[in-house]
C-alpha cells in the first residue's frame, strides 16, 4: 500500500490538552513519520507520513481523547519526505 504525507492544521481546544504528546503516541503506536507543534493562534499543525488507513487511525484516536476539541481540520496533501525515520514533537 502506498504512502502519503498530509499537513494538517487542527483548530478547537487543542492547546494545553497533551495535544502534541498523544499525536506522538499514536505516531509511534502506528509506525508513522513526521511531526507536531503548536502555533501562536491557539491552532496545532502536524505533518504525517504513511498509509492512509494508518493516518485515519491516528485522527480517530486524536478526536476521542476526552480533552482534545478538535472543530475542524484543514487537511493537504503534500510530497513524501524521504528518509524520515520517526514523529517528533516541535515547539
Amino acid at each position: 500500500m502506498a504512502e502519503v504525507r498530509r499537513h494538517i492544521v487542527f483548530h478547537g481546544r487543542v492547546q494545553g490538552v497533551g495535544f502534541r504528546y498523544t499525536a506522538k503516541y499514536l505516531a509511534q503506536s502506528l509506525e508513522l513519520t513526521g511531526w507536531v507543534r503548536n502555533e501562536y493562534d491557539g491552532t496545532v499543525t502536524l505533518e504525517v507520513q504513511g498509509r492512509d488507513t494508518l493516518i485515519n487511525k491516528m485522527l480517530v484516536g486524536l478526536n476521542h481523547d476526552r480533552f482534545i476539541s478538535i472543530d475542524w481540520m484543514d487537511t493537504e496533501d503534500i510530497p513524501l519526505e524521504e528518509g524520515e525515520k520517526s514523529f517528533s514533537v516541535r515547539g
